[in-house]
């Protein structure tokens, strides 16, 4: 009997971003495939529009996912499946074949990286310790 592969580490967190006007789920080690890139390197890097960390906590503000990065390393690119269009109006010998095949990159997410705690600014700690006093 053949022996069970290693189970894959998985972590909890994940998240979604935005590529080619649609959004995907992706975790740590997910390959997926995304419209065309433009990808002058091997990495490309993403900024998510929501993160869940590995303790189940939510980022989703845009002013807390600026500091928020999703890297991913381009594996290859490709076309989908020939699609065939064809037009006809009937008794007028109206007829106009054409094809479309729509490109695609596909990515291996590398790593997902959290929001960094943001550190208070001086006038939101003065505040707090007006508080607790």
């Amino acid at each position: 009997m053949p022996a069970d592969p290693p189970l894959k580490v998985s972590s909890d967190m994940y998240a979604i971003i935005r590529t080619g006007g649609k959004q995907a789920k992706v975790s740590e080690g997910d390959v997926i495939d995304v419209e065309r890139l433009s990808a002058d390197g091997d990495e490309v890097s993403f900024t998510p529009l929501l993160v869940v960390n590995d303790k189940g906590k939510v980022f989703s503000g845009r002013d807390k996912l600026k500091s928020a990065k999703v890297t991913a390393k381009v594996v290859g690119a490709g076309a989908g499946e020939k699609i065939d269009i064809f037009k006809y109006k009937a008794k007028t010998g109206y007829r106009r074949r054409s094809g479309h095949r729509q490109k695609f990159t596909t990515i291996e997410i590398t790593k997902i990286q959290p929001p960094r705690a943001q550190k208070k600014s001086a006038d939101e700690a003065s505040a707090d310790e007006g508080e607790e006093a």
